[in-house]
């Protein structure tokens, strides 16, 4: 069975508890639930490995690529990427559990990784909590779909593909019409030096219809929210679950300690 001692450095971590619970005074039975979760999962991101705490939504088929991402990280040697679904829950009726494992593990993770697809579910609270000290700087985010688009900027694939997701599944427009205007737009980026392939636009266009599933849509605060770890460039976009893997190499290396750690 799990210790149910305090830890070593318990004062510190009964600090982030009591900022999660916001000060109410803890029963007996729950600081030892608690200290048999600390003891159980907090040595894994106090060893010697770079951990990743990896957020997003667990239903499917979005908790698919939350494990793509952790599966991807799993191959670098010394990376501990974790999901918090996957972890024992603190048994406790009482308390606002979620929001003392995710304060533990975002404190003690060397990376925190957001996965996101849709503007609601869980992962909402979660990217208002990461985008603020004291995660934002150890934070990086992977939102679907996403570019900071203006009819303007069209200065990337990603804008193009995200104008041309958003054309496609516009409910009050003909096949025709369709057509049309990704033309418009494919012709309108190349016009601008862009080198994008116009097949290449169809071929995510129609993935995404055999899938089924829609573009993603975000609220204004997510776009912003976004558009913050973009100017940071800790925003890595994406629209198929190949190239998700494919931006994971983007995220800092097991190799070298956090910048954060350092300037704290």
């Amino acid at each position: 069975m799990t210790d149910s001692s305090p830890p070593p450095d318990a004062g510190e971590i009964m600090t982030v508890v009591h900022e999660a619970v916001g000060g109410i005074e803890l029963e007996p039975a729950e600081k030892r639930e608690i200290w048999r979760f600390t003891q159980r999962e907090l040595p894994y991101l106090w060893s010697q490995r770079t951990s990743y705490f990896i957020l997003g939504s667990y239903r499917d088929p979005y908790i698919r690529r939350l494990h793509a991402v952790q599966n991807e990280l799993t191959k670098q040697l010394g990376a501990y990427p974790f999901i918090m679904g996957d972890l024992l829950e603190l048994p406790t009726d009482r308390l606002n559990t979620f929001d003392i494992m995710f304060s533990l593990l975002a404190t003690y993770s060397d990376y925190i990784v957001g996965v996101f697809e849709k503007e609601s579910g869980g992962e909402a609270p979660e990217l208002g909590e990461i985008d603020d000290p004291p995660y934002f700087d150890k934070s990086y985010v992977f939102p679907r779909d996403y570019a900071w688009v203006t009819d303007e900027n069209l200065d990337s694939t990603q804008h193009v593909i995200q104008a041309a997701l958003e054309i496609a599944f516009a409910d009050d427009l003909s096949a025709d019409e369709v057509q049309s205007k990704v033309e418009s737009l494919v012709d309108r980026a190349q016009e601008s030096s862009l080198d994008i392939d116009e097949q290449e636009v169809w071929d995510v266009i129609d993935d995404r219809a055999d899938e089924g599933e829609e573009p993603a849509a975000y609220s204004w605060v997510h776009l912003n929210k976004f558009r913050k770890f973009e100017l940071h460039e800790r925003c890595f976009p994406w629209t198929t679950e190949d190239e998700l893997r494919t931006v994971v190499d983007e995220l800092p290396s097991p190799t070298p300690r956090p910048e954060w750690e350092e300037s704290g």
